[in-house]
């Protein structure tokens, strides 16, 4: 009788252990978002990128763009979750400052999204004088105002916060152009950094270096609000760091990412953007 019973045990284990392993197994949660948007200015939006000049053309943006030769941070995550299809949403703004930013955030919450990229401080650099730049503690106070609120609204979604550029680059490769030089003078486009951009003279030299120096302290103010956030993470500096070449620049303003810049920006931050 024991053996018996013993028998039976070990064939009711045996087949418990046979349906468990034939029993389909829940699917792993994606390490990818499946969905996102892009928070930011007129480099977000891929400005003077399409075929209308000095216009927006959000499919050629690094962030949620569909342009297959920008091959944007969303059409990388696209092929490793599929759920994302249709669900990246460019909510950037041409000529935004950091006091924008709780705007932009605020139609993000709405979206419900998983992931939120932002690229934000150019335009509260190249002010039209080097005066009028925004101040280093305001810059921080908007920013960490901005990222009480998305942390409030959306406190699953991961953030990847994105350097400013360094636009003292765009002097480098530009000053002795005339046509960039006639552009900036026209278009009054960054006279912080590229008024008299010709000019060597000491005043304007340090000038430039003052710009670039706010630059820096921007991303150092956002790299310090980051770090306060569970979910947000940054680029680690690339994008201030990475040496962009003429092609990668508009020539219609020598001022904005080319669709070559766009492309060169998604491959440069990729690396960072998604930390599972």
């Amino acid at each position: 009788m024991h053996t018996r019973l013993s028998s039976w045990f070990a064939r009711v284990i045996v087949l418990a252990l046979v349906i468990a392993v034939a029993a389909p197994q829940p699917a792993a949660a994606s390490a990818y978002p499946a969905s996102m948007a892009s928070l930011g200015d007129s480099i977000t939006r891929a400005f003077n990128t399409g075929n209308i000049p000095f216009k927006d053309a959000p499919d050629n943006s690094w962030s949620t763009g569909i342009n297959p030769s920008v091959n944007s941070l969303y059409s990388r995550i696209l092929v490793l979750e599929p759920g994302i299809s249709g669900h990246n949403y460019n909510l950037a703004k041409s000529g935004s400052e950091m006091s924008d930013l709780a705007g932009q955030v605020t139609r993000a919450n709405a979206q419900h999204v998983e992931y939120v990229t932002i690229l934000l401080g150019a335009n509260d650099a190249c002010a039209g004088t080097e005066a009028a730049m925004t101040s280093v503690q305001t810059f921080h106070d908007q920013f960490y105002a901005a990222m009480t609120t998305l942390a409030a609204g959306s406190p699953n979604a991961k953030v990847f916060i994105v350097s400013v550029p360094n636009i003292h680059r765009l002097w480098e490769l530009f000053h002795n152009n005339s046509a960039a030089r006639r552009a900036w003078k026209a278009g009054r486009i960054c006279q912080s950094m590229l008024a008299n951009p010709a000019s060597m003279r000491p005043a304007d030299v340090n000038r430039r270096a003052r710009v670039l120096q706010r630059v820096a302290d921007y991303n150092a103010q956002l790299a310090a609000v980051c770090a306060l956030f569970a979910n947000c993470h940054t680029d680690s500096g690339a994008a201030f760091t990475t040496t962009f070449v003429a092609s990668d620049v508009s020539t219609r303003d020598y001022f904005h990412p080319s669709l070559a810049g766009q492309a060169k920006i998604a491959a440069v931050l990729w690396p960072y953007a998604i930390i599972p």
